[in-house]
Formats: structure tokens, sequence, C-alpha cells
């Protein structure tokens, strides 16, 4: 029987490029979005007309209940969960004295209570299987700050906690959690820099090239397979070397 995954954040570009790899490689999809459908209906039918088991979910998964539900209705539909991949995330550049409390709660809702929630209802699921994997996406920010975008940086240096301590904790239950953790990926989010900006962070890459949502998908394709059997509560930096 195929193996199923739910990706959150699907209807990005990242999501799609993870939902689009994962079902070439044989996964049943769960494209998870919450405000986007016109691009998740139009993964869907792409993931379809190329023979892929997928299917949309609208789920507000900074909401508690709504993650529980997603998780239900993926195990429903396919009879199974297999792996999930918490890629939902929002970012918001400003000054940290001038983040207003809406703020806050809109970007630790959605890049981590959500991965918290979802998680925390997967592994239920997977406990009983004795098998299962977890690739949360966290960021280059997570892990060394970024002046500005402290909010994002905070919750996503909680999703490589949850990843660490939560692979200590589901191992013996035969699950697996890591951590993608990319760099500048060309993507709409990074679209407001300018083209001397771009240059700048390459310049600083030892690769000389920002990356791509491949290269982010290929890297959460190692993590979720049989070639990362033996590694967990790992973060993989995908970034091209900008932090060696």
């Amino acid at each position: 029987m195929a193996k199923t995954a739910l990706v959150t954040g699907a209807s990005g570009e990242i999501g799609t490029a993870i939902c689009k790899l994962l079902g070439e490689n044989g996964y049943n999809i769960a494209i998870a979005y919450n405000k986007n459908e016109k691009s998740a209906k139009e993964l869907e039918i792409s993931l379809i007309s190329s023979g892929v088991n997928a299917k949309i979910f609208c789920a507000e998964i900074a909401d508690y209940e709504k993650a529980k539900q997603l998780v239900d209705e993926t195990v429903n539909f396919f009879g199974s969960l297999d792996l999930l991949v918490n890629n939902a995330g929002v970012s918001q550049i400003g000054l940290f004295t001038d983040m207003t409390l809406a703020q806050w709660q809109e970007i630790s809702g959605i890049n981590l209570n959500a991965a918290v929630f979802c998680s925390q209802q997967a592994v239920k699921y997977m406990v009983k299987n004795k098998s299962g994997a977890i690739v949360n996406i966290s960021s280059i920010w997570g892990q060394t700050g970024a002046s500005c975008e402290v909010a994002y940086s905070v919750t996503k240096a909680g999703l490589i906690g949850l990843t660490k301590a939560l692979a200590k904790e589901v191992a013996p239950s035969g699950i697996r959690v890591n951590c993608v953790s990319p760099g500048m990926i060309e993507t709409k989010m990074n679209s407001e820099l300018t083209k001397e900006d771009v240059q700048a962070i390459v310049e600083e890459t030892p690769l000389g090239r920002i990356g791509t949502v491949q290269d982010v998908a290929q890297a959460v394709l190692f993590l979720a397979g049989e070639k990362a059997s033996f590694i967990t509560g790992e973060v993989l930096s995908c970034n091209g070397g900008i932090l060696i």
C-alpha cells in the first residue's frame, strides 16, 4: 500500500514542490492549505492527472481543533498517515519594538503552534503503527537569528527545538523527526528583495547561488525515506554553505 504524506502550506511554492516530488516517489498526497484555494486545487488536479492519489484539505491549523480535524480527515480518506511535513509558514519584517500583538499571534500560530498541533495528532496515529516520519521546515534564521525578523526567527528556532525533543520522545515507537533549514530560496516570499540584496547574499554563499524549491523538496524526500532510516533529531541545512 502506498504511503501517505500530509503537507501543510502545500499551496505555496515550496509546499507545491514537496508535494510533487513526494507524489513522483509513490506517496499519496494530502494537500493542506488555508487561503490559497486556487493554487491548492491546481496542484491537486496536476497530481491526479499524473497518477497520484491526492486530495486538498482546507484547514486553519493554528487552531488546535482544526489541526486535529485535518489529521483525522487525512487518515479517514487515505487510510494511513506515514509522513507529516510541517511546511506552513509566514514571515514578517520590521522592528521588534513595532511588532503588534496580532502580528505575533499570527506568526507564532502559523509557524510554530500549527506544527505542534499537527505533530501531536500525527504521532497518535504513527505510534499505533510503530513507524512514521515528521519533517519540519525551519530556516537558517532559526539557527542564527535575523535582525528585523525576530518573531520569524523565534518561531523557526522553536521548530528546531520541537524536532530534537520530539525525536527523542518518539524514537522508541519507530518514528523519526527531522528538520530542513533552508537558506535563501527563490520564492515569492523573497521577491521584494532588490537585485542588489540578492547579489549580496549570493556573494556570501560558498556555492555561489540562491536555493530553489527543488533543493528543499529533495532534502525532505531524503529525510522521509529509507535512506535516512537511521537519522533522527537532525537539522539538515539547505543553504549553500552560508552558515559554515
